[in-house]
């Protein structure tokens, strides 16, 4: 089912929670609110649940404004954080409870809930407590009985940042593949960028109560907006420059940059570039001949993470430029240790403006 959501408005007191928020989501979508602590996409997922009433705007799924209708009346499955299960009930009983406050029959709830075990792969579970299941069985229980009444929207509250590292990688693609196999219509809250950027057909980017940019990963990863979202999705240099000679200028030295047409707001004050699109040139020395765009650096940090290492250069002689991270591949780092010197070369067609003046 599709759902609409035009200029909600939600105050707490003095404080903007949610600042006229609209968002069409498609049906069958897979779609995250991201930002950090305090943007409001908690608060929006959850007027949507029914869970707090909005104070203006409208909440439609497929044409019916919810806004008025209570949060048991909507049909939804919700997964929080907490994974909420009943402690004193097994895991089969937790799927079948939902179902029983429906007054499903009987020989349809033991069908449902043995359905529903079946496709989170944890049948032989069955009959286990919570306490008997590790916390990633524990999550995909809750996502069980979640959907195990057909809901017409699946609302997933941060549901995997309470487990360690290699279980929260293993769920996402499970969560993922089984939204895509149901076809159900998927809302997540996360602050979790690798998460959302996993998961999502979109990704919603929220601040301060507002959406900065809504679009798929490659999208918001390619072209950010804006310089929040810029430095939100992914690693990114911020770089600082001045106007020079009728152009730019960074660290004292010229800038090239390529402005798409039409693009030009005013002139350029800070540019962006991420660490895998710098060129580094070991063993090159000075700054004459080689080329726009290069300017001597050493290495200040490697940092070796398997099969990608990352670098931090300081501008030879910068004068207060902020360091570059630089972000290789495989063996390509060989020999860049710290204090090795070298030329960092910025493409000018891989230069961002974050911000004009």
């Amino acid at each position: 089912m599709s759902l609409r959501i035009r200029e909600v408005v939600k105050r707490f007191g003095s404080l903007t929670a949610l600042d006229h928020v609209s968002l069409d989501i498609e049906a069958g979508e897979f779609v995250c609110f991201l930002g950090p602590s305090g943007c409001g996409k908690t608060t929006l997922l959850r007027i949507v649940a029914g869970l707090e009433q909005a104070d203006g705007g409208a909440v439609e799924l497929d044409g019916r404004d919810l806004i008025e209708v209570p949060a048991r009346l909507r049909n939804f499955g919700v997964v929080f954080q907490s994974y909420s299960l009943f402690p004193n009930m097994t895991a089969a009983r937790n799927i079948a409870y939902g179902l029983e406050c429906r007054r499903w029959p009987k020989d349809r709830i033991a069908a449902r809930v043995a359905e529903m075990l079946r496709i989170v792969e944890l049948a032989e579970h069955s009959h286990k407590y919570p306490a008997q299941l590790s916390g990633g069985q524990q999550q995909r229980i809750a996502l069980a009985r979640a959907l195990a009444p057909d809901p017409s929207l699946l609302l997933l509250d941060e549901p995997l940042s309470a487990l360690d590292a290699k279980v929260r990688e293993d769920l996402r693609l499970e969560i993922r593949a089984l939204q895509q196999r149901l076809g159900i219509t998927t809302i997540m809250v996360t602050h979790d960028q690798e998460e959302a950027l996993t998961m999502a057909d979109r990704i919603v980017v929220m601040r301060n109560g507002r959406i900065e940019q809504v679009g798929s990963a490659r999208e918001l990863y390619q072209a950010p907006a804006s310089r929040f979202v810029a430095e939100f999705i992914g690693r990114m240099n911020v770089l600082p420059v001045e106007a020079a000679d009728g152009g730019l200028g960074l660290a004292g030295r010229p800038i090239e940059i390529a402005i798409p047409a039409g693009g030009a707001q005013g002139t350029p004050t800070v540019l962006g570039l991420r660490p895998e699109e710098l060129r580094l040139h070991p063993g090159a020395k000075g700054n004459g001949g080689q080329g726009p765009n290069r300017l001597p650096a050493r290495v200040v940090q490697s940092v070796f993470l398997g099969n990608v290492t990352h670098l931090v250069l300081e501008l030879d002689e910068a004068g207060g430029a902020p360091p570059l991270v630089a972000e290789l591949h495989g063996g390509a780092a060989v020999g860049l240790e710290p204090g090795a010197m070298l030329q960092v070369e910025l493409p000018a067609a891989a230069l961002r403006v974050l911000e004009w003046r």
